[in-house]
């Protein structure tokens, strides 16, 4: 059941990563994401998708 768990972890944070490279946010800012992500996989892709998603600068 673990592994389930962290293959779709480990998915969901590789589909936040590709999401967050394409987006219009500023260097710095998708390299703090992705970091965040890589170092809290669950919580960072928790407070990506409530935080950080929606804070794209519209172009």
């Amino acid at each position: 059941m673990e592994f389930i768990f962290a293959l779709i972890v480990l998915a969901a944070d590789i589909w936040a990563i590709i999401q967050i490279l394409q987006s219009g946010h500023t260097r710095g800012t998708k390299v703090f994401w992705v970091l965040i992500i890589l170092f809290l996989p669950v919580l960072g892709l928790l407070a990506w998708l409530v935080a950080g998603r929606r804070s794209a600068p519209a172009t």
